[in-house]
């Protein structure tokens, strides 16, 4: 069993630093860092906490081809697992789509781009020539790194989409599925599963994390608002797929978007988050946190990704799950 962080990149980078640490004496076996718009830079952040812990294993949840090319891509991360001993993965996929076009980037062909760039960056962290000529990448001979990659950085594909769901068995090392809500686990395998068919591979060979966002706190509702306030920036923008899971849809969220995006009124925007909407993460006590992973451990799950916002004090829920979350499931 393993049992990772994930954090959205809007905190001061000390904080990570502090969270890692914090983290690896808790027994966490990976830390992720999302690389979100407008906000703190990944690399950097990783970079600070590579150099400040020694066992964890590192992460970015996601970079992506749109916004940053995959010749950077693979220098950003040969370049990481080189700063932290061979501790570093690549998390990539398409991004989403509303905060792609607030660039004005064209959205065209998600699946086939990233699948492009993770077959180039593969190719370049494996101190391979990485030219092409695909659909969405054409790179001459030139395409090479000019420094010795120490290995081929692992990849772990982020997914949402039955089509990215299959790519994750077919092409990648590790699966990033969001799981909105956690339960939403056995209606991804089967995805999964098919790609990893094609690609004449088994589930052990892949790290498929469970993904999702958790609140904890001894105060019910400390939990539930900072889990809202999470909810309230991200919900339209989440796929139509995964909201259905919840009996939700992203009309749901148009008021909530409008008060938060357009009107910057976040207590009125996370006031209209609903009972429902809420279940799309898990909000409450670590009791409640146990008894919801129960379901998932028995159906197989190996990865519990504990995300964002982890609580209204997020030192004491790194410390809660490592003192009554990972010794009881890590036994299983």
């Amino acid at each position: 069993m393993k049992f990772s962080l994930r954090f959205n990149n809007d905190l001061p980078v000390g904080d990570y630093v502090r969270y890692a640490k914090a983290a690896e004496a808790a027994g966490f076996d990976q830390f992720w860092v999302s690389n979100d718009l407008f906000l703190r830079s990944a690399p950097v952040i990783l970079s600070a906490v590579a150099l400040a812990t020694e066992r964890i294993e590192i992460g970015s949840c996601i970079l992506n081809p749109y916004t940053i090319h995959p010749a950077e891509i693979a220098m950003f991360a040969a370049t990481l697992d080189e700063l932290s001993a061979g501790r570093f993965n690549l998390g990539i996929s398409s991004g989403a789509e509303d905060f792609i076009r607030w660039l004005g980037l064209d959205y065209s062909y998600p699946r086939t781009r990233t699948l492009e760039a993770i077959a180039a960056i593969n190719e370049l962290t494996s101190n391979q020539n990485a030219a092409a000529t695909g659909k969405t990448l054409r790179w001459t001979e030139e395409a090479w790194l000019r420094f010795r990659s120490r290995r081929r950085v692992p990849i772990y594909l982020g997914a949402m989409s039955p089509k990215m769901l299959e790519a994750i068995g077919e092409h990648a090392d590790g699966g990033l599925p969001l799981l909105f809500p956690p339960e939403h686990y056995p209606d991804i395998l089967p995805h999964v599963q098919r790609g990893l068919e094609r690609a004449g591979r088994a589930l052990d060979d892949l790290d498929l994390a469970a993904c999702f966002w958790c609140s904890i706190s001894p105060d019910q509702g400390a939990a539930e608002t900072v889990l809202a306030d999470k909810i309230a920036y991200y919900g339209h923008a989440m796929s139509p797929l995964l909201l259905a899971r919840a009996g939700l849809a992203r009309a749901d969220f148009e008021p909530i978007r409008q008060a938060y995006h357009i009107a910057g009124d976040r207590d009125k925007a996370r006031n209209l988050v609903t009972p429902k909407m809420l279940r799309i993460g898990i909000a409450g006590t670590i009791d409640t946190l146990r008894e919801r992973l129960e379901a998932l451990a028995s159906i197989g799950v190996r990865h519990f990704s504990f995300g964002p916002p982890l609580g209204p004090d997020i030192s004491l829920a790194i410390e809660a799950i490592g003192r009554d979350v990972i010794p009881h499931f890590a036994a299983c």
